[in-house]
Formats: C-alpha cells, structure tokens, sequence
C-alpha cells in the first residue's frame, strides 16, 4: 500500500496544477471577451450619439402666430380707441412645419371680418403683415380675432385676440 500514496500524490498535484492552469485560461479568456463586449458597446454608444448630434430629428411641426404693438414689440396694442379712430398691429406667423404651408389669416371684429390674407411661407419663413381696423359702435371687451388657418382645412390652426375698450 505504501507504494501507490507517492504516484497519487503525484497525479493529484499534477491534476490539481492543471485544473490551476485550465482555471487561469479561462478568467483570462472571459476577460478578454468582456472587453471586447465593452469596447464594442462603447463604439456603439459613440456612434449614436454622433448620428443623432450630425443628424437630429426635425422636432415637433408648428407655426408661430403672433401680434406686434405699434413699438414692434408684444406689448402697447391699442385697445382703447373710439368710435371711427383706426387702430394698427402687426400680425405675424413663423412657418415651422418643416416644409412649405399655405395660410389664410381672418381678422373679425366683434363677428364682422376686418381683413382677410392669403400667403404661403417656406419651413421656418416669417411674415408679418401690418392690420388695420376701425370699431363702429362703442363697448367694453370688444373681440379682435387673429385666426390663422392652415391650407384647406376649414378648421382654426392657431388663434390670438386682443379685447377692445371703445368709447
């Protein structure tokens, strides 16, 4: 019996070394797959984020539809007048559709169009178009309406309105 323990002794050391050497292989091997995963996620990552700063998304389509007092600015309307003076604002619309639209602008006075446009503007185009109105009889909360309408749809696209005081 004492002859046997040296020779198992000695394969288990040399078994034991190999499973050593088989377990050291593949942590260096799982290792070297997992940097390769995390380089290539990295490169991914990279990419979409340069495709999607060079090349955004449009955003959402809209179209601005403002009002300019006499000063230029949103501000200073003239909304106190009397009966017969002319009042002035400018109208404007910014096109951000991200292609071309035509408008139709209708401008009502307490129900009585005041004007009526029809224009055309090109992706983030501007136009601004200067609109009189004279109020015939007097009254408080008197409604000048600035409805704005996209192509042929018989539906208010954007709306803004300013409240009369006319003496």
């Amino acid at each position: 019996m004492g002859l046997f323990k040296p020779r198992l002794i000695a394969f288990a050391a040399q078994a034991n070394i190999y499973e050593q050497g088989c377990s050291n292989q593949s942590r260096v091997n799982r290792n070297i797959t997992l940097t390769v995963v995390l380089a290539i996620v990295l490169v991914l990552a990279i990419c979409g984020t340069i495709l999607i700063v060079v090349l955004p998304q449009p955003g959402e389509p809209f179209t601005e539809l403002f009002l300019l007092g006499p000063s230029g600015t949103a501000s200073d309307y003239p909304t106190n007048l009397t009966v017969g003076q002319t009042g002035n604002v400018t109208v404007g619309v910014i096109n951000h559709e991200n292609a071309d639209a035509n408008y139709t602008l209708v401008v009502r006075l307490d129900n009585a169009t005041v004007a009526t446009q029809a224009f055309s503007l090109a992706n983030d185009e501007r136009w601004e178009h200067s609109v009189s109105f004279v109020p015939t009889h007097s009254g408080m909360g008197q409604k000048l309406d600035f409805n704005l309408y996209k192509g042929t749809d018989p539906n208010v696209y954007r709306s803004v309105y300013l409240y009369l005081t006319v003496k």
